[in-house]
């Protein structure tokens, strides 16, 4: 072979073999990479290439009427370490360096964890060369996290120091529990969505729009690239008032735990808007405390009871059948219907005998009102249910909230269209004291505020407006569900009677010494299905529902109790629950304007004292007070005189003073007489507050100085 091709072929083959072994390199590692390494380049590229990714909006917060924040989102991190970050040597030594100062520091922010801990965790970590290392288990707050921000070595960027976060939305209520159920909650991953109450109903309002972002290197550094910029949500006014929301909730669980009650609710609605200012819904839990669990004031269908016999009694005065002076003879507070005994909760007692229809609201006679709506409309008693329809007692509200329910008024005609439900002789009389009939609380309260706002039905309203970085961009108008329920003459009459309920009847615990309460009682055994009203054992549902002040009404208000067993007194047990909810929120929120107080053509002249006129004469005359005061020169001594004053003016005379006599001092007050007694060279004693109204040495004695006189004051 030619020397000079050998020499070729062996460059040749040893390029080949150089060319081979680079390509088994880089197949080991590359395979070294794909499954060696894999997770620590998966954490890499999450870290540095990052497309499309998902921006999370702020939610938009909850406020109340009086603009107070009820939720909002506030963020809360998670924290890591990367120990590979700004060149591993240099930074290993900048954490060995002052390991003891972030151990000692992270113990200060975390004190269930010591600073031992700490530096045994992070060390752990260090022997790991992690790049995504968990250095605390929990999620911190933001003022968490900027004290972790502020120690060494972490207060270095995140290339240089080690430390990133993850950043999640948390749904804080800075009134904890308070309206809970109307506020509704979040699941615990927030992008999940709202599981109930406002923040589900308004959802697609606070949430916002999601952005979308890339990480790209730039000038070698790696930025977040805004693609689409997320789009916060806007925030919900609603109509809850904080202060009244809890002082119905407190005023309901007081009563709630005295009668080891199941659950309870209690709102307080505005008249004329239908705002609804306090939603409390509490039920007990296991360990004997109350909780709000479930929206039962939208959401739990319930016969209403008595409070019902009000619409049965407007349906026949509507109808002119009656009038509140119609008498029944209720006997001895039994009859018999159809079969089956109606009777009067003093049955027992000998009835009430024969009463008028005012009287029989008054005492929540079953019988009364029974015999009334049998003797009239056993014939055609839909026309009895059509009447309670068109004051729209049943109408559905649409409030919005998940698992809302719908009354239940069915009559022959719409029992024929749901199975099972049959129509008896012992319907109509039954239906009109409250039973045969669902309805969840909020409509009996929406029909007594209908009465309240003479006649005109509006629709409960949650949320007044919606706004963004405080500009309302939406206002809620109050809606009318029916512009009149009944003629003004049923009206006047029915809130006579009302009055007279609280004032003369059974309803006497629900009034206040302080204004006029109008409402009815409400007293019902509650129905086990099938089985009855009796089966495992007797639960009554009491209530009352009215409207303050009656003559001019401004809250309607309904509190209803489920309790497991007897005595059950709607006025006793739930009137005096509204009596307290009314006169703390009368106290709170119905004061009247002083300009209202005062007479525009009185004179109020101030009674002056004698002494030192001068300075009574200048408040005089800055007072405009008419009199004399104008006369009276400025000086800087005293000028000693005697006042004068009726209801219409004011008069001052100067009076001479002896510097040998003891002067007059009765009707000065202390610092006047004490200052001239004591300039004349007298010791003085005091007794009592107000004017002088003795003195012990009589005026016009010789004066003789170093002498002890005692002045009584009295007002």
């Amino acid at each position: 072979m030619i020397p000079g091709i050998k020499n070729i072929m062996l460059r040749y083959t040893f390029i080949v073999v150089i060319m081979l072994t680079l390509a088994v390199l880089i197949i080991v590692k590359a395979g070294f990479i794909m499954f060696a390494e894999r997770q620590y380049w998966k954490d890499v590229a999450d870290r540095f290439i990052k497309e499309n990714v998902t921006v999370s909006p702020t939610r938009g917060n909850i406020i109340s009427s009086d603009g107070k924040l009820m939720a909002s989102s506030l963020p809360e991190y998670k924290i890591y370490m990367d120990f590979r970050a700004g060149g591993y040597q240099k930074s290993d030594t900048l954490l060995t360096n002052h390991l003891t100062e972030i151990c000692q520091g992270l113990h200060e922010i975390f004190p269930d964890k010591s600073a031992q801990e700490f530096r045994k965790h992070i060390l752990r970590g260090r022997r790991q060369k992690s790049r995504h290392y968990l250095l605390y288990p929990k999620r911190i707050s933001y003022i968490q996290y900027k004290q972790v921000k502020q120690l060494p070595v972490l207060c270095l960027s995140p290339n240089q120091g080690g430390l990133h976060e993850e950043k999640f939305n948390q749904r804080k209520k800075p009134f904890g529990s308070l309206a809970m159920r109307t506020l509704g909650d979040m699941f615990p991953d927030m992008a999940q969505g709202a599981k109930n109450g406002l923040e589900l109903t308004y959802d697609s309002i606070l949430k916002g729009k999601e952005g979308v972002t890339h990480r790209q290197k730039v000038m070698n550094k790696y930025l977040n690239i805004v693609d689409q910029p997320p789009i916060d949500g806007c925030d919900i006014i609603t109509t809850i008032d904080v202060d009244m929301q809890d002082i119905a909730e407190k005023a309901l669980v007081d009563q709630l735990t005295n009668l080891e009650a199941l659950s309870g609710v209690a709102v307080v609605m505005d008249v004329k808007t239908g705002e609804v200012k306090a939603n409390v819904n509490m039920t007990r839990g296991n360990d004997g405390h109350y909780y709000e669990m479930r929206n039962n004031a939208v959401s739990n269908l319930m016969e209403p009871g008595s409070t019902f016999k009000t619409a049965s009694i407007m349906v026949a005065l509507e109808d002119k059948y009656i009038t509140p002076d119609y008498v029944v003879d209720t006997g001895n507070g039994m009859v018999n219907m159809y079969g089956s005994w109606m009777k009067d909760w003093n049955w027992h007692r000998g009835g009430y005998g024969a009463i008028d229809v005012t009287r029989i609201l008054e005492v929540s006679s079953n019988v009364g009102v029974s015999s009334i709506i049998d003797k009239f409309y056993k014939k055609d008693p839909q026309k009895f249910v059509d009447g309670l329809k068109r004051m729209s007692i049943d109408t559905p509200l649409h409030l919005g909230f998940v698992g809302e329910a719908s009354p239940r008024v069915w009559g022959p005609k719409e029992r024929k269209n749901v199975k099972g439900a049959v129509w008896s002789r012992t319907s109509l009389p039954w239906m009109s004291i409250g039973y045969e009939t669902m309805f969840p609380p909020i409509y009996i309260l929406n029909f007594y505020n209908a009465i309240a706002n003479d006649g005109v039905m509006v629709k409960p309203k949650f949320v007044k407006a919606i706004a963004k970085d405080g500009e309302v961009l939406q206002e809620f108008p109050t809606e009318i569900v029916n512009p009149k329920i009944c003629s003004d003459t049923t009206l006047t009459m029915i809130r006579t009677i009302l009055r007279k309920v609280v004032s003369q009847g059974l309803a006497k615990p629900a009034g206040s010494t302080q204004f006029s309460v109008a409402g009815k009682t409400g007293t019902a055994q509650i129905s086990q299905g099938t089985a009855g009203y009796r089966a495992g054992g007797v639960s009554y549902q009491v209530s009352f529902c009215g409207y303050f002040p009656s003559e001019a009404p401004k809250y309607s208000c309904i509190v209803s109790i489920l309790i497991p067993h007897g005595p059950a007194s709607g006025g006793l047990q739930a009137g005096s629950v509204f009596s307290r909810i009314a006169e703390r929120i009368y106290a709170k929120h119905l004061y009247r304007d002083l300009a209202y107080a005062k007479d525009s053509t009185a004179v109020f002249v101030p009674k002056v004292k004698d002494g030192d006129i001068e300075e009574a004469a200048y408040v005089l005359r800055t007072l405009d007070i008419p009199g004399n005061s104008g006369i009276i020169p400025a000086s800087n001594e005293p000028i000693w005189g005697k006042a004068t004053s009726t209801s219409q003016h004011a008069n001052l005379k100067t009076t001479k003073l002896n510097n040998k006599l003891v002067p007059n001092v009765v009707g000065m007050g202390a610092k006047d007489a004490l200052y001239l007694l004591e300039s004349n060279g007298l010791k003085v004693h005091l007794s009592g507050i107000g004017r002088v109204n003795k003195q012990s040495i009589p005026a016009g004695t010789t004066l003789r100085k170093g002498q002890t006189i005692t002045l009584t004051l009295r007002n």
